[in-house]
């Protein structure tokens, strides 16, 4: 099981000093979707020559264009690349293609996609290997966790590692954990901590105890 730290709500100057802080802590280091917005891909690099020995994913959330926009994150420095389920099963081909090209990893996010355990079946088929379960700000605002799909991934997947997201944090880390998640993605639990360090600090703790 790994620790993925998503730094979304931040600048570039405040992201490489926390990672700095926490480094010992986390796995993945994820450069979220506000943060590329923001800072571009020249915030994955940064974070690839400063932290080599960190994995980073891209939270691209790709849409349409798999090829092209899969091939410029991976040329940037990002280990994994995410793609949205709700897309054509051409865009997500593509993805898999360029990442093969690569020997790195496609992430599809499951966000908002009515029929999981169908599309799981659909994406397996094709060559996905990592999913992510993930409940977004607006839906988390509204009183869904990701425990639930979570539950119908773990029963329908066959083949692939699985990523969870939604509002983790010390308190709620072990329900993911009994569940049986690869991989935690935790942003506010540390990004907005009293105090980053021990919150990441604990987390590490819980997953590796």
């Amino acid at each position: 099981m790994k620790l993925q730290l998503a730094l979304d709500d931040i600048t570039l100057a405040a992201a490489l000093a926390l990672v700095e802080d926490v480094r010992t802590y986390v796995d993945i280091i994820e450069v979220g979707t506000p943060f590329l917005y923001a800072e571009g891909l020249g915030a994955v690099r940064e974070l690839r020559r400063r932290f080599p020995e960190k994995e980073i994913l891209a939270d691209m959330k790709i849409m349409d264009a798999g090829e092209h926009e899969t091939r410029l994150a991976l040329q940037a420095g990002a280990d994994y690349v995410t793609v949205l389920g709700v897309t054509d099963i051409l865009t997500v081909k593509g993805c898999l293609a360029v990442a093969a090209e690569f020997g790195k990893t496609i992430v599809v996010d499951m966000i908002c996609e009515p029929d999981i355990a169908s599309r799981i079946e659909q994406l397996e088929a094709v060559g996905v290997r990592a999913l992510a379960v993930h409940t977004g700000v607006d839906q988390q605002a509204a009183g869904r966790t990701p425990l639930d799909d979570l539950r119908v991934m773990k029963s329908v997947s066959r083949s692939s590692r699985i990523f969870v997201a939604g509002g983790i944090n010390t308190a709620t880390l072990p329900d993911y954990t009994r569940l049986g998640a690869d991989v935690v993605i935790v942003g506010s639990g540390i990004c907005h901590a009293d105090d980053p360090v021990a919150a990441a600090r604990t987390l590490h703790g819980l997953l590796y105890r």
